[in-house]
């Protein structure tokens, strides 16, 4: 399998049994991390009930992790599901971004603002 994510368990930050944390290669922002299950498979709905725990769990230690890093002073999880939402690797991967004062002028609707950049370009 030619999978990056199943490449990159040896590099993570933070892992248990299930899944595992790395600092994202482009991120958003400082500190922007992916959690990814050690299983492969591409879709969120189809993780089994432990792997959302084990995600869940891990999205925990990752915060606590970016917290005493960075200092945030927020966050979005974010996962795209198939290619139309914006997945580029087929591996189920869940993004952690930090979020800073002053990163963008109006942080107002969060992710919503995707829908205001879509309508701009299909105009």
């Amino acid at each position: 399998m030619d999978c990056i994510f199943c490449k990159k368990s040896s590099e993570a930050v933070v892992e248990n049994e299930m899944a595992y944390a790395i600092f994202d290669e482009y991120p958003v922002n400082k500190g922007h991390m992916l959690i990814i299950p050690k299983r492969h498979f591409d879709n969120y709905f189809d993780a089994t009930k432990k792997e959302y725990l084990a995600i869940q769990d891990l999205s925990h230690e990752c915060k606590n992790i970016i917290d005493e890093k960075y200092s945030p002073d927020g966050y979005n999880i974010g996962v795209n599901i198939g290619y139309e939402a914006g997945q580029t690797i087929m591996h189920l991967h869940i993004h952690l971004i930090p979020r800073y004062k002053g990163d963008i002028e109006d942080p107002r609707g969060g992710v919503r603002k995707i829908k205001e950049q879509l309508v701009e370009y299909k105009g």
